[in-house]
C-alpha cells in the first residue's frame, strides 16, 4: 500500500519519540495555579472573578472577550489570590488570574463517570446545540494554534464543508501526547468526530495518522470497521504533515490557496485529535476545557513521560515529576524542537495549547555559526508552502516590507523546515518571523483605515 503524504516540500527530522509507550499519569495538583487570559487566538478573556472569590474545578473565571475569543475555566478549587501579570510562554508578562489551591472540589454539573455517551443516546443534539456547548466550554484548537473551535464549525456563507479531517499526525519528532490520547481514549475521540461531523452537517470523516504509529492505525481501523463514513488514512512520515493545509493535501488531495483562504474553502474542516476529545467531554459530559494531555521529554531527562495535567500548573512541577532538570545547560521549549518556543522561566503555566515541554541539552540546542548563503536552494525544496525562504529572510532582515508582502510572506506556517535544512545554518525562520509579524501589522492597520 502506497502511503499518502502532501506534495510540496517537507523534511525528515530524526525521530525521538522517547515517551511513545509511556502510559499517561495524572499530574499532581499545583499549590497555586496561573491562568493567562490569552490562551487562544483572538481577544483575551475578561475576568469574571475578583480577589478573594471561591472557585471550584470547572468554574468559569473569565468570559470570552469578543467574537474570536474563548472563556477560561478554573482547573482547581480554592481562592482567587490575585489578578496580576505573570510570565507566559511568550516570555512576556501577561494579565492572568492566580488561584491558591485548596482541595479538589468540582462543579456538580460535570459528569465525572466513565460511561461512554454515544450519539444515538442523545437525539436532542442538533448541530446548533453542539456548537453552542463547544463554545460555552471554551474549547480551542489543542494542537498548539489555539483557534476557538466553534468558529471553525461555522464556516462563512461562501464556503461549504464536505468533510471533517481529524489531525492525528503528531509530526514533531519528540511529542507523544496525542498518540497516548489515541491509545487510551479511542472511543471518546470517535464520538467527538461524530459530533464534529454533525455540527458542520457532513457525513464523511477522515483520521490522518502517520505510519510511525502502527498500533494507533490498527486500533482505529478496528474501531471503525463498521463505520463506512469514517476513513482511517495512514500517512507517510514527513514533517510538517500536521499543518492543516499539508494534511488536507495529503488526505483529500486538495490544496488550500494562500491566505485568507482556509481549509473549508476546499471543503475540509480540520480538528486536532485532542480537540475531538475535548469536544466529546464538553458536549457529552458538560466538562469545560481545563486539563489536557502533555508530553514532558528530553534525552537527558531521567524519567520522561506523558501527563494529564490541569491548566495553570507550572512546568517546573512536571519537570520535577520527571526527575528534575538535567545537569548542565539546557534549553526548555514549550512545544517540540521544530516549532516550540524557548522559555525564559520554568514557572510558565500549562495552557490550552501546551502539548509538550521539551528539554534539549546544550549539545542538541546550540546553533552553529551562520555562514553566507551558498545558493543551494535546499530551503526552497523543503518549504511546504512553495515559498522562497532565502529571499523572504534576506528581504526581512533589510526591512523590505513591501517586497516580502508581494512574495507572500503571510503564507509561511513557521514550521522551520527551511532553517532545519540550511547547510549554512542561516537563521532563516527568525528573520521570516520578524517579516511576517511586521507585514501582518501593516495589513491590519491598512484595513483599519478602509
Amino acid at each position: 500500500m502506497k502511503l499518502k503524504t502532501f506534495r510540496i516540500g517537507g523534511v525528515h527530522p530524526e525521530e525521538n519519540k522517547l515517551t511513545h509507550e509511556v502510559a499517561t499519569v495524572v499530574a499532581e495538583l499545583p499549590k497555586q495555579a496561573v491562568f493567562p487570559l490569552s490562551q487562544h487566538i483572538g481577544a483575551p478573556a475578561k475576568p469574571v472573578v475578583a480577589k478573594g472569590d471561591k472557585v471550584k474545578v470547572g468554574t468559569m473565571i473569565a468570559e470570552a472577550g469578543g467574537f474570536v475569543s474563548a472563556p477560561i475555566f478554573s482547573s482547581v478549587s480554592g481562592t482567587v489570590f490575585k489578578i496580576d501579570d505573570a510570565i507566559d510562554a511568550t516570555g512576556y508578562r501577561k494579565p492572568s488570574i492566580i488561584i491558591k489551591v485548596e482541595g479538589d472540589e468540582w462543579e456538580p454539573t460535570i459528569d465525572r463517570s466513565d460511561k461512554l455517551e454515544r450519539m444515538e443516546d442523545h437525539p436532542e443534539l442538533t448541530p446548533e446545540e453542539i456548537v453552542e456547548r463547544i463554545k460555552k466550554a471554551g474549547v480551542t484548537g489543542m494542537g498548539g494554534a489555539g483557534f476557538p473551535t466553534f468558529i471553525k464549525l461555522c464556516p462563512p456563507p461562501t464556503a461549504k464543508a464536505e468533510c471533517v479531517i481529524i489531525n492525528a499526525v503528531e509530526c514533531e519528532p519528540y511529542i507523544t501526547a496525542d498518540y497516548r490520547l489515541m491509545m487510551e481514549h479511542a472511543d471518546e475521540i470517535l464520538v467527538g468526530l461524530d459530533l464534529l461531523m454533525k455540527a458542520v452537517k457532513v457525513d464523511k470523516g477522515y483520521i490522518g495518522i502517520e505510519d510511525n504509529k502502527p498500533a494507533a492505525i490498527a486500533l482505529f481501523e478496528e474501531k471503525t470497521a463498521n463505520k463506512p463514513n469514517v476513513e482511517i488514512v495512514p500517512l507517510a512520515k514527513k514533517y510538517p504533515q500536521g499543518g492543516e493545509k499539508q494534511l488536507v493535501d495529503a488526505v483529500i488531495r486538495r490544496q488550500v490557496p494562500a491566505p485568507p483562504a482556509i481549509p473549508v474553502n476546499v471543503g475540509a474542516v480540520v480538528q486536532n485529535v485532542g480537540t475531538a476529545f475535548a469536544v466529546y467531554q464538553a458536549v457529552m459530559k458538560n466538562k469545560p476545557l481545563f486539563e489536557r494531555y502533555t508530553t514532558v521529554t528530553g534525552k537527558a531527562l531521567a524519567h520522561p513521560g506523558n501527563f494529564l495535567v490541569r491548566m495553570g500548573t507550572p512546568m517546573s512541577q512536571l519537570i520535577d515529576a520527571c526527575g528534575g532538570l538535567p545537569e548542565g545547560d539546557n534549553k526548555i521549549l514549550a512545544g517540540g524542537p521544530m516549532m516550540g518556543k524557548a522559555l525564559t522561566s520554568t514557572e510558565v503555566p500549562i495552557c490550552k495549547g501546551t502539548n509538550s515541554v521539551t528539554i534539549l541539552t546544550d549539545a542538541d540546542a546550540r546553533r552553529k555559526e551562520a555562514q553566507p548563503c551558498i545558493r543551494c536552494a535546499k530551503c526552497v525544496s523543503a518549504c511546504p508552502m512553495g515559498l522562497e525562504p532565502y529571499l523572504l529572510a534576506t528581504c526581512s532582515s533589510k526591512h523590505m516590507w513591501e517586497r516580502v508582502e508581494a512574495e507572500d510572506i503571510t503564507s509561511c506556517i513557521e514550521c522551520g523546515s527551511c532553517q532545519f535544512t540550511c547547510p549554512a545554518h542561516r537563521p532563516l525562520l527568525d528573520n521570516i518571523r520578524l517579516g511576517k509579524t511586521t507585514v501582518m501589522g501593516i495589513i491590519r492597520s491598512r484595513n483599519a483605515k478602509k
